[in-house]
């Protein structure tokens, strides 16, 4: 008797909430690679959020040029940007892996949460 009751009934996901944190120090390939994934969650016919842009991160060191400490006073800068994308999901944990299943380019950090 059970058989008949679950045969007309939709088998339901359960959906979680994802978060996906993307770092690089490049613009254009952070960009590409979260228009892949929204892309992909599109054709799945999943929810999403984002991608939420974080302000850049700017490192700077600034030393002497000299090694030796004599000569005049001559400073190198030096700087690294970090830009930071965040896009939130609305699908089941197993198909996250589908979902960022590209290769992605090196230099892209991608961190998977569950808030």
């Amino acid at each position: 008797m059970d058989k008949d009751k679950t045969k007309g009934e939709e088998v339901q996901e359960e959906l979680n909430k994802i978060r996906l944190t993307l770092s690089a120090k490049e613009v254009k390939s952070l960009e590409d690679v979260c228009n892949q994934i929204i892309a992909k969650t599109r054709e799945l016919n999943y929810k999403f959020r984002g991608p939420v842009r974080i302000p850049t991160k700017t490192l700077r060191i600034t030393c002497r040029k000299t090694p030796c400490g004599e000569g005049s006073n001559t400073w190198d800068r030096f700087e690294m940007r970090l830009h930071k994308r965040v896009i939130d999901l609305n699908c089941p944990i197993n198909k996250v892996k589908e979902i960022t299943g590209f290769k992605i380019e090196p230099g892209i950090v991608v961190n998977v949460s569950f808030p």
